[in-house]
């Protein structure tokens, strides 16, 4: 698997050089962050990202993400304009070397914690998300705001996209999904692009949203609707291991063949339906990391991976979940894990 780090861009605190230093590092996973979902994205732009990040001796491996508007995802009547504007954006990527797509289907919302800096023991702080207090939150009060959040809504468009989604079935989600996926997976194969679907973080419903990219049935289903070898997934450990009915092992038998890129994070269940996020030891959460990566290798999964949410250590500030120390150390951990493999 081919080692590979978040960027966000030159706005991020965590520089290109910074990430080179990593050993073994290859892949540089980023976007082009300032153009709004449902345009698309100039050539010219992705070409100079690709270019910026070369000329740090990496490689521009993975698009992270390329966003589906709301309309899209609503099936309201812009989509298919906003659709026919998606595969534009594909054959610009692939027309600049770019092959692989995450992407999700969340409504509204992507990942969501109720604290970024909650302590851990060892006197660092993580992510963490809890189900009771999640549950006495109203998302249009203002009281709660968060780097997962698309907040280029104003309160009154949000609250009447939320609203909207109050009447949207997760069967009428799929279908928009598919009905996506059946009209941008056959531009994907044309141009070779990989699109690879983020599970719900986390894969239950919030604050009465509908989620579909939830477990191993959620895939199996997915896959019969749309059995093209490019419609897969993003394998996110931390998403889909934030629940622990799911079986990540099973996970990864039913994606078999569909997996192109590879999210590695650890969490800790600290109940039912709550977790916070650790380091990516297998000593620390409750995830078999070593296991994991053991099945993927074993199943001949040979993608981009990247350590995905850390912990602020070491007195280090900076983006939650994305500061440079305890993901360069995870990087560290999953090469070990993939040379001793090799060996």
């Amino acid at each position: 698997m081919e080692m590979s780090f978040r960027w966000y861009g030159n706005d991020d605190p965590v520089t290109l050089e910074n990430i080179r230093q990593i050993p073994q590092m290859k892949g540089i996973v980023s976007a082009i962050y300032d153009i709004p979902a449902g345009e698309v994205w100039p050539y010219e732009r992705i070409v100079e990202l690709r270019d910026q990040i070369a000329a740090h001796g990496m490689r521009l491996n993975v698009i992270e993400s390329v966003p589906v508007h709301e309309d899209i995802k609503m099936g309201r009547g812009r989509r298919d304009e906003l659709i026919e504007n998606y595969k534009e954006t594909i054959r610009n990527l692939s027309k600049a070397g770019i092959k692989t797509v995450c992407y999700n289907f969340m409504p509204v919302f992507d990942w969501t914690r109720i604290e970024l800096d909650a302590p851990l023991a060892d006197g660092s702080n993580s992510l963490k998300y809890d189900e009771a207090k999640v549950k006495g939150i109203d998302p249009l009060s203002g009281e709660l705001t968060l780097p997962g959040w698309d907040l280029s809504y104003q309160t009154d468009d949000l609250k009447e996209i939320i609203d909207a989604y109050q009447e949207i079935s997760e069967d009428q989600l799929f279908g928009n999904l598919i009905y996506f996926l059946e009209r941008i997976i056959p531009v994907a194969e044309e141009e070779d692009v990989l699109m690879a679907i983020h599970p719900d973080d986390p894969p239950w419903s919030i604050f009465g949203l509908p989620r579909i990219i939830t477990g191993a049935a959620a895939l199996r289903r997915l896959f019969d609707a749309v059995p093209s070898m490019h419609n897969g997934i993003t394998f996110c450990t931390g998403s889909y291991g934030s629940s622990p009915t799911n079986d990540l092992f099973e996970i990864i038998d039913a994606a078999a063949g569909r997996i192109h890129f590879v999210h590695a994070r650890n969490v800790k269940w600290t109940g039912e339906l709550s977790f916070q996020e650790v380091s990516h030891s297998v000593h620390d959460g409750s995830l078999d990391m070593v296991g994991i990566i053991d099945k993927l290798v074993a199943s001949g999964v040979d993608v981009p991976i990247r350590p995905d949410h850390g912990r602020m250590i070491w007195g280090e500030t900076g983006r939650p979940g994305y500061g440079l120390y305890d993901r360069a150390l995870g990087a560290a951990y999953l090469n070990g894990i993939l040379d001793t493999l090799k060996r």
